[in-house]
């Protein structure tokens, strides 16, 4: 005799992509697990509610933004699922008639950012600190927006922009060396890097993967309850064409991203990969 499946609804937040259209459009079935997903544009606008309220059951999430919630005690858990990945130099941008011509000449300038949290921000001072010496610490950052995870507070080095001030512009006018930006890039600048593809590269060669901006995390009620319903969440969004890891093969990209914050003062204490996991179910490898 068949035994009937009770289906299960989550609330969600995960943005449209090609590799979750089948996902969120219904073409992948499921007799134990339904998603109410609720989209923002761009995917990021969920990230404070899920830190601060715990808004969704699942959700998007970047990964600067998750080990920061981590380490501060937020009740989420990690799914190895990469949503957005990306080579970062690209970002990196200044005046198309400023001094600036590559990476070196920003020892000791100061830089623009949306928050001093942004995962972008958080790859390219790693990846600036590493291959040209160029500290955080050493830098003077100008920020406009408080990071998703309430507790933390910006490191002495970074000062609030004014209401008057603006990333784009100060970038332009050269009163910052340079700004970082996200994925929609302004016109009329140009890049710190001259070749961001071979920096790009160069990163790639040495730690073997792209950085990981998105991931998926699920509320750890939800996991501790049910830890079913995250396997099969695991199986659709395999379905669906995301960009599957196991722990293992996320491991290096979380033990430099852990490095990296744990460097910039962005984690009140260092976390270990292990702790990175904490409460995904042994089902899922």
């Amino acid at each position: 005799m068949r035994i009937a499946l009770t289906l299960s609804t989550l609330r969600a937040a995960i943005g449209a992509y090609p590799e979750t259209a089948a996902l969120l459009e219904g073409r992948v079935g499921s007799d134990l697990l339904a998603l109410d997903n609720i989209r923002h544009t761009p995917p990021s606008k969920a990230f404070p509610a899920m830190v601060r309220q715990s808004a969704f059951e699942v959700s998007e999430m970047a990964i600067a933004t998750f080990l920061m919630a981590k380490a501060y005690g937020k009740p989420m858990v990690l799914l190895p699922v990469v949503l957005a990945e990306r080579a970062q130099e690209s970002a990196l941008l200044t005046a198309i008639d400023g001094p600036v011509r590559g990476p070196a000449d920003l020892s000791g300038a100061h830089i623009a950012v949306r928050a001093y949290s942004q995962t972008t921000g958080m790859w390219l001072r790693g990846s600036l600190a590493e291959f040209h010496g160029i500290r955080a610490d050493a830098q003077r950052w100008t920020t406009f927006e408080d990071a998703h995870v309430p507790e933390f507070m910006d490191p002495p080095w970074v000062t609030r922009g004014t209401a008057a001030q603006d990333l784009l512009a100060m970038t332009r006018s050269g009163e910052a060396a340079a700004g970082i930006f996200g994925n929609d890039l302004p016109t009329g600048l140009r890049t710190v890097f001259p070749d961001p593809e071979a920096a790009g590269a160069q990163f790639r060669d040495r730690h073997g993967f792209i950085p990981v901006n998105h991931l998926v995390v699920v509320r750890r009620d939800v996991a501790d309850a049910r830890p079913e319903l995250l396997v099969e969440l695991m199986r659709m969004l395999a379905a669906s064409g995301a960009r599957m890891h196991t722990r293992e093969t996320l491991r290096p990209a979380l033990a430099l991203a852990i490095r990296y914050c744990t460097e910039q003062g962005m984690m009140p204490r260092p976390l270990s990969v292990e702790e990175a996991w904490e409460g995904l179910p042994a089902a899922i490898p």
